[in-house]
């Protein structure tokens, strides 16, 4: 809710003494609604803040320094080129309403600068000599050339600013009803920024919940299908000792399982098409699958476990009212932070930046150089001696790096992520498979006197990786 007019009768006969006679130095547009302007009087700068915002229309000093966009809001420039410098030559409420109108004489002549702060209706206009509108700040169609209509008077707003608690003017609140306003909406912004924060944390861990939901559900079922070949390897053994009583066509044979205290007949299922030997290593080839699923995918599923139940405790905390977002200073000010990061587009997606990069599966950062000078820069200024760094074996490629935390292992299925890209970008992406080494990043070292992109390495391990179709074009998705 924006001020009454009471609440603006009492801060324009605060303010005005002071900004009449001074001159427009700098303007800002610090929100979509809002803009500053830095007053210059004598000996002085006071920075007033006006806002047209539907909910919270107001406008008083500022003593908190705004945080501003890089770059100005195309009614921040308007002003700009039409008033900055300007001389204030009086501020003043429109009678019996929530109008201010700031007089001016800028280079073009007299204008006048509207703060129309009505509610739904708030709106900033700049006007020249004869009252006819120039620039709207929330009514950006208004044509160029009417004439300025006040709109009409509506119902008033109650006062919240209580003139019985405002302290007289002193050496250290010398504008005591600017601040008193500036203090009232300034809780009210933050407690609505936490509010939308929350809201939206809730749903980014509701989403996130979902996603590691899903996930478990994966590997558990891939665990539970390799879960059936659990007993393969006895299986295979106890055909080991019955050969020799196997022939090519037998669909089943029965032997004694000697791993059982009490030996009991155990009937073994054969397929027909498959030799004596072939049957036996049959069995301990899934044994074997068993084996390699529990490796990799058990860590992966208790790994998945943790952070599920860490994004339940935090939606636990976010409900409950425990959670408070993330504050940071600026200047001497703490203001809630709440931005979305500016749209990319498609077209620059894949090629901002240097270097490819992808995700992995475990959600990592994984950079692949594009060339031998991105790969030298790749390793050697922007890798960290903890990171994972991975390169096909004996053959020219890309440097591949996985970022990691200090301290921290890559999962089974990062590592095997980080090698398809290094297969991909590489001379062996031909033959659809090879050798990819990985190390420590501090353990790959430069060749004096050699092109770009040479390296030596040591301690490194190595993995045999196929192209998987599949896994390839999930992270060519995940590329930005």
């Amino acid at each position: 809710m924006g001020l009454s007019v009471a609440e603006i009768e009492a801060v324009v006969r605060e303010i005005a003494p002071v900004l009449t006679g001074g001159w427009v130095q700098k303007i800002h547009q610090p929100t979509p609604h809002a803009i500053t302007l830095q007053v210059r009087g004598p000996g002085q700068t006071r920075s007033l803040f006006v806002s047209a915002d539907p909910d919270t229309a107001r406008l008083h000093f500022l003593t908190q320094r705004q945080p501003n966009p890089a770059a100005p809001p195309p009614f921040c420039q308007f002003l700009r080129a039409h008033i900055q410098g300007a001389r204030l030559d009086g501020v003043e409420q429109v009678q019996g309403d929530r109008i201010v109108r700031f007089r001016m004489t800028a280079r073009g002549g007299a204008c006048s600068l509207i703060a129309q702060l009505t509610g739904k209706r708030a709106d900033l206009l700049l006007l020249n000599a004869e009252d006819q509108i120039l620039a709207s700040l929330n009514t950006p169609r208004e044509p160029v050339g009417k004439p300025y209509q006040p709109p009409a008077v509506r119902s008033r707003t109650s006062s919240r600013v209580d003139s019985q608690s405002l302290s007289l003017p002193d050496e250290d609140n010398p504008f005591p009803v600017s601040a008193a306003i500036e203090r009232l909406y300034r809780q009210r912004e933050e407690e609505t920024a936490r509010a939308q924060m929350r809201q939206s944390r809730l749903t980014e861990i509701r989403k996130r919940i979902k996603k590691a939901s899903r996930r478990l559900e994966a590997l558990q079922t891939d665990l539970d299908k390799a879960a059936r070949f659990r007993d393969h390897a006895r299986y295979g053994e106890l055909l080991k000792t019955t050969l020799g009583k196997i022939h090519k066509g037998q669909e089943r044979i029965t032997v004694i399982d000697y791993f059982d205290p009490s030996t009991p007949e155990l009937v073994i299922p054969l397929d027909p098409s498959k030799s004596p030997k072939g049957n036996m290593d049959d069995y301990f080839k899934k044994y074997r699958k068993h084996l390699g699923a529990e490796r990799e995918i058990r860590p992966r599923l208790e790994a998945m476990m943790r952070e599920l139940d860490a994004w339940r405790t935090e939606l636990t905390a976010v409900e409950s009212g425990a959670w408070e977002p993330p504050l940071r200073h600026e200047g001497r000010a703490a203001q809630l932070v709440h931005r979305r990061k500016p749209a990319i587009p498609k077209s620059q997606q894949a090629r901002s930046g240097p270097f490819r990069r992808f995700e992995s599966v475990d959600g990592l950062p994984i950079y692949v150089g594009r060339n031998a000078r991105e790969n030298e820069a790749l390793t050697f200024k922007m890798a960290r001696s903890d990171d994972l760094w991975l390169h096909a074996r004996g053959t020219p490629g890309s440097h591949v790096v996985v970022r990691l935390e200090k301290g921290a292992n890559p999962l089974p299925e990062t590592i095997r992520d980080a090698a398809t890209l290094a297969l991909q970008y590489s001379d062996l992406k031909k033959s659809g498979k090879g050798e990819v080494i990985y190390t420590r990043r501090k353990w790959v070292r430069k060749v004096k006197g050699q092109s770009p992109g040479t390296v030596t390495v040591t301690q490194e391990k190595s993995i045999f990786v196929q192209l998987d179709r599949a896994r390839l074009d999930r992270l060519k998705a995940s590329a930005h």
